[in-house]
């Protein structure tokens, strides 16, 4: 769990609403701006995207918090068991071994080095998983951008409808507040949405697949490397540069 995302949100959110405090938090309230904000985002977002990809976004919202943890050194680690293993007991010892990661991409790589395939083969078929994970990533971030960019538009969509309401009812005093805070409250909630919301989550999005396409990345150097028959001493070498120097560690003393 990323607790930092959820720290985050609730401070920013819970900040903004101190800053308005509690005796002033009516007036911030107005259901025509929310409307026009809210509906007007998810309207645009739809005609942007297919319906099924945007139905997706609630899912992907929760890979922000609850998340599979990708560890390179424990990835490291891992592979060079496996290369140890399979030059003491032969490679055809790792079919069962595999099984016993709980990490498919692991368990298929493994399993072609175990068929006999060519390490150039197994790097077209790891490279071409890689990038479809990269695609599937992409897109769930890629429509919370969106989201963040239409919410401010939207807003400001709002405003044009407040001002013309007021310029319209200028005879009648009554009826210019209303319109005032059509105007202005679509505008706010227009920017909450995207600078404490949309675009915060499609950035740590980002991050996460960049930590998780990294630990793919080795994955496959270090399979490609098993399946060549590579010592183990090479094997960690090799995949000890995807790391900062500082977190280098040999399992070989």
């Amino acid at each position: 769990m990323d607790i930092a995302t959820i720290i985050g949100t609730l401070a920013a959110f819970g900040l903004v609403f101190m800053a308005i405090g509690p005796s002033n938090m009516q007036a911030f309230l107005d259901v025509p701006s929310i409307l026009i904000v809210i509906g007007g985002t998810i309207g645009a977002t739809l005609i942007a995207f297919p319906l099924g990809e945007v139905m997706k976004v609630f899912s992907v919202v929760k890979n922000t918090v609850l998340f599979k943890k990708f560890s390179q050194t424990e990835m490291i680690h891992q592979l060079v068991a496996f290369s140890s293993q399979a030059r003491r007991d032969g490679i055809l010892a790792l079919e069962n071994a595999s099984k016993e990661v709980d990490d498919l991409f692991v368990q298929r790589g493994i399993q072609l080095a175990v068929d006999g395939q060519e390490p150039d083969a197994i790097e077209n078929i790891l490279t071409l998983e890689i990038e479809a994970i990269e695609s599937r990533h992409k897109r769930g971030a890629e429509i919370l951008s969106t989201m963040g960019m239409l919410s401010p538009a939207m807003g400001m969509v709002g405003t044009l409808i407040g001002l013309v309401q007021m310029l319209q009812n200028m005879s009648d005093p009554s009826a210019i507040g209303p319109a005032m805070a059509v105007a202005l409250l679509t505008t706010f909630y227009g920017a909450i949405l995207a600078n404490v919301l949309f675009n915060p989550l499609a950035a740590k999005l980002r991050l996460r697949s960049r930590e998780e396409l990294d630990v793919r990345q080795l994955t496959r150097e270090g399979i490609m490397a098993i399946a060549a028959g590579d010592n183990p001493r090479i094997v960690e070498q090799k995949l000890h540069a995807y790391l900062q120097p500082a977190k280098r560690e040999s399992q070989f003393q």
